[in-house]
C-alpha cells in the first residue's frame, strides 16, 4: 500500500485538471482532480468496465459566455466520444457529477450554474444521474473508478486563501 496516496502500488493513478479529461477500463484505474466551482461528470458503462471523467468550467457573466457554454459541450462530447472510442455503449452509460461550489461569497453562483449545465446536458442525452455531490462552499478532492463508477470525494476544510494585490502609493512610480 502506497501510504502517501492511500492506494495499493498496483493501481493506476490519472490527475486531470480544469479543461482535461481522461478515460480508462478496468478496476485498477483511478482518475483524480481537485474541484472548487468547475464540476466533473464521471461517466461509465457497467458491463464493459469503461470509465472516464473531466473537469470543465462550463458558464460564465462575461461577454464570451456563449463561446464558454460551447467549451462545456464541448467537455462532455470530449469525454462521451472518448468513452465509446475506447468501446463502452453510449446506451449504458451512467454519471456521477460533483463541484460547483461557491468559492468567494459575495461573487456570482457560477458553480451552480456549472451544475446545472451538466445536469441539463445528462437529461437532454438520456444519460442517468446516480449520484453526485454538487453546490456547497468548499473545494473538493475527487478520486473516481472509472471500471466500477466508484467515486470518493473528501470537502477541503481550509479555504483556498486569495492575496489581494499590493496597492503602491499613487507618487510611486513602477518602471518596466
Amino acid at each position: 500500500m502506497n501510504a502517501l496516496r492511500g492506494h495499493p502500488d498496483w493501481m493506476q493513478r490519472t490527475y486531470i485538471s480544469q479543461g482535461e479529461h481522461a478515460v480508462c477500463a478496468g478496476p485498477d484505474q483511478v482518475i483524480a482532480t481537485l474541484l472548487g466551482s468547475c464540476v466533473s461528470a464521471c461517466l461509465w458503462d457497467p458491463r464493459s468496465e469503461i470509465g472516464g471523467m473531466n473537469h470543465v468550467l462550463f458558464v460564465d457573466d462575461n461577454a464570451n459566455a456563449a463561446q464558454v457554454f460551447g467549451h462545456g459541450v464541448n467537455g462532455m462530447e470530449l469525454l462521451i466520444n472518448g468513452l465509446v472510442h475506447r468501446g463502452a455503449d453510449r446506451q449504458n452509460l451512467k454519471a456521477k457529477v460533483f463541484g460547483g461550489a461557491r468559492m468567494i461569497e459575495g461573487l456570482s453562483d457560477a458553480g451552480l450554474r456549472n451544475g446545472q449545465f451538466v445536469l441539463d446536458f445528462l437529461l437532454r442525452e438520456r444519460i442517468p444521474h446516480v449520484g453526485g455531490d454538487l453546490g456547497g462552499d468548499k473545494a473538493r478532492r475527487l478520486e473516481f473508478w472509472p471500471g466500477t463508477g466508484r467515486a470518493r470525494m473528501k470537502l477541503v476544510a481550509k479555504p483556498v486563501p486569495l492575496t489581494p494585490p499590493a496597492v503602491k502609493p499613487a507618487s510611486e512610480v513602477e518602471l518596466f
